[in-house]
């Protein structure tokens, strides 16, 4: 699995109240609003376009899952592109004389429900991760004499057990958190900032008051989208035979910064990423790339002889390429545990004084006025539609222990060396690992599911030892990411449900939809690119950067750090101690210093993969910056909407242009640079 950036900023439950100066009718308004039953709000045009816009959504995180791993929270782009499917698909028949049913908000919030369980799966379903970590590419990449990578370490990419072992895994998570979603939403009040923003945007959709703005950000979004897609298919036709050809590798900054991946490369897609993740991340991953790329990687190079031998191949792990792998791994790990350890501790920390505010209430009658009536009245309501369709807990409980009976019997036949009773341990340890996870995200927006999938990775790989440790921990590592991740996608999308009056038992419902969905969609995607493209090439556009990370973290955990180059474990302990560092600097220091406090996750990824992308988002950010500066409110409204359009055009191309390469029909045009003559 690639990095996920939160994208939303802290986002107050108070927000979604009713403002100061909104009237008692406004309040009264959505007192009266009719909720339709929870029947009603799945209905068939909603999971058409959910299967359209998760096809969408699963081919735009392959294509950044296999080249630079950052993927951006995707959540309200699918609340914006299922408003303008249905709205578009509504005002068509109803231009031809049909009789529509009206598009609810309730409706909307189940087609995001159903779109982000299908893409998230493309997302926790390691294709671009440990799944394909397990591949013979891989395998060569990394050396047959490498110690630890073991011939017998490998399954390649296979569609029907690929589909058989997401079913198997997938659904867990959703029903291992089902009882506690009172206690997270209502009880402890957790703000899951993407869910919140979300609910933000379909609530003002669906608003006499919003509709107006909801129309233009449509019509920006689509925009942007053909914008991209006639930009992405023109960049075709100069692309040429190979990977030297075309405006991915135009040398923007000269032809030495070139050779150092210092170029921008002309994507949508990046650029969009750029306008949505947060301006610290941006500059975060920039950072990376200066200090990687600009000034580490050329000094490493300039020891080859003696800290490593000059001959080695550009992908040979004992030379520079062992450092570009190991570093990052050592910083992705730093960051991880440190946040893993910190929100486990914050968790710990709210139980405890939650539990403390609940033994110790003051019994006190407050006189409330008007105003604050409202508000209570309002939350009334979501509270009653939220507790109205109840969940069983004996349907939850038999649910998960049915399912992991299932599963346990099921994942061994897949993976071999990953035997039963190391599947049933990682099932009682599950859901809590999937409420720490869930709660960490309702604070901070930022799922762990990667780092609790490496400690799964690292502990069984250590365990089975080098007879199919590799493939058993990358197997246990999807089995715990599976639960950890789906359980917070869950819980932030109840978050959303609640905001929008949409019943629980509907989003549970679409939830189950949208995984199954995702289960089937996710693979076929996948395919196409694993079908057309060569992925896991290094020097291609579809690197798959995080398959060789995973499988030397599977390595390292059966046979330690005994191969690594000249150094390179004491440069690795140097930056897994400065991602500690840095982390803590960001909590310590006052929050207009800590603002400008890099992140370690974000500045790792271009340790391995170059800078290209780094540049590419930065030209996002400093377009986002500029247009903030000019215009608040209008970047506020529409950043968004030109951004889903950027990326979302961008992934189109992929469909026509992974069928032209299946084809075998090459571009035209190679257009490439090289120096100029001397005279």
């Amino acid at each position: 699995m690639g990095t996920e950036i939160p994208t939303s900023p802290e986002i107050s439950e108070a927000l979604l109240l009713p403002e100061p100066n909104k009237t008692a009718a406004t309040v009264t308004l959505d007192q009266d609003e009719h909720v339709p039953e929870w029947k009603e709000q799945i209905t068939i045009r909603g999971l058409v376009v959910s299967a359209l816009l998760g096809t969408l959504f699963c081919i735009i995180t392959h294509k950044l899952n296999l080249t630079v791993g950052i993927i951006p929270s995707l959540n309200v782009a699918a609340g914006l592109l299922g408003f303008f499917f249905v709205k578009s698909w509504t005002g068509f028949l109803s231009k031809l004389g049909f009789t529509v049913k009206p598009f609810t908000k309730q409706e909307n919030t189940v087609i995001q429900t159903c779109v982000v369980a299908c893409y998230g799966l493309a997302f926790s379903g390691g294709f671009g991760s440990y799944l394909i970590a397990m591949d013979e590419k891989t395998y060569k990449l990394i050396g047959a004499d490498y110690p630890g990578n073991h011939a017998e370490d490998v399954i390649n990419p296979g569609l029907w057990w690929m589909i058989g072992f997401l079913f198997v895994v997938s659904f867990l998570g959703l029903f291992s958190l089902v009882p506690l979603r009172k206690v997270m939403v209502l009880d402890y009040k957790l703000t899951y900032p993407s869910g919140t923003a979300t609910a933000m945007l379909i609530n003002s959709f669906h608003t006499n008051t919003g509709a107006e703005l909801a129309a233009n950000q449509v019509k920006c979004l689509g925009k942007y989208l053909s914008l991209s897609l006639v930009w992405s298919c023109f960049k075709w036709f100069f692309s040429g035979v190979g990977d030297a050809c075309g405006f991915d590798n135009f040398p923007t900054l000269g032809l030495t910064l070139f050779k150092n991946t210092f170029y921008f490369d002309f994507s949508p897609t990046y650029v969009g990423c750029g306008l949505i993740c947060p301006h610290i991340v941006n500059c975060s991953v920039l950072l990376g790339a200066i200090i990687s790329w600009g000034f580490l990687w050329p000094f490493v190079s300039q020891h080859a002889g003696d800290w490593y031998p000059a001959d080695l191949g550009s992908n040979d792990f004992k030379g520079l390429y062992g450092y570009k792998v190991f570093i990052a791994i050592a910083i992705i790990l730093g960051d991880g545990l440190y946040n893993l350890v910190k929100i486990i501790a914050v968790t710990v920390k709210e139980l405890c004084s939650n539990s403390s505010r609940h033994l110790n209430l003051p019994v006190v009658t407050n006189v409330v006025d008007d105003e604050a009536s409202e508000i209570l009245l309002v939350k009334k309501k979501r509270d009653e539609v939220f507790l109205k369709d109840r969940i069983p807990l004996g349907f939850a409980v038999s649910g998960y222990v049915g399912l992991a009976a299932i599963s346990t019997a099921t994942i061994p036949l897949i993976f071999p060396p990953l035997k039963w009773y190391f599947v049933l341990c990682s099932y009682f340890i599950a859901p809590a690992l999937a409420f720490c996870n869930s709660y960490g995200t309702g604070l901070t927006d930022w799922s762990l599911a990667s780092t609790y999938g490496k400690i799964g990775l690292f502990i069984i790989a250590s365990v089975v030892g080098s007879d199919g440790g590799v493939i058993a921990g990358l197997a246990a590592c999807g089995v715990m990411m599976s639960i950890v991740s789906t359980a917070a996608d869950l819980m932030q999308d109840f978050k959303t449900g609640y905001l929008t009056l949409s019943s629980a038992k509907s989003m549970f419902v679409s939830q189950l939809v949208g995984t199954a969905m995702g289960c089937i969609i996710a693979p076929l995607t996948f395919y196409l690119f694993w079908s057309a493209f060569d992925i896991g090439d290094p020097n291609g556009p579809y690197k798959a950067p995080y398959a060789v990370i995973f499988r030397e973290m599977a390595i390292l955990g059966i046979e330690g750090f005994a191969e690594l180059p000249k150094h390179c474990l004491a440069l690795c302990y140097g930056f897994f101690v400065a991602a500690l560092i840095v982390n803590l600097l960001r909590d310590i220091t006052p929050p207009k210093i800590s603002q400008f406090i890099p992140i370690p996750m974000a500045m790792a990824v271009p340790f391995y993969i170059g800078a290209y992308f780094a540049i590419d988002m930065f030209v996002g950010t400093v377009i986002l910056f500029v247009w903030e500066r000019i215009n608040r409110k209008d970047a506020d409204d529409y950043a968004g909407a030109v951004a889903s359009g950027l990326i979302c055009g961008d992934g189109i191309w992929t469909i026509p242009s992974a069928i032209l390469s299946i084809l075998r029909i090459n571009p035209p045009i190679c257009m490439y640079f090289k120096p100029a003559l001397a005279s």
